[in-house]
């Protein structure tokens, strides 16, 4: 069987909250590091969340 090309990368919040999202990631195609608008529930806003690696 092949082995998966994606993996899984952790979008922080920068509003430093410590909330995060959890999504899959292919490496191969998307090089750059994600930075996407999402709903932060602790700060009750949609703020800039960035990648970092799941350790």
């Amino acid at each position: 069987m092949a082995k998966s090309n994606t993996i899984q990368v952790k979008l922080v919040s920068t509003a430093d909250t410590g909330f995060f999202y959890v999504k899959n990631k292919n490496p191969k195609q998307m090089t750059d590091k994600l930075e996407l608008k999402k709903y932060d529930p602790k700060v009750r806003k949609h703020v800039l969340f960035k990648e970092q690696k799941i350790k």
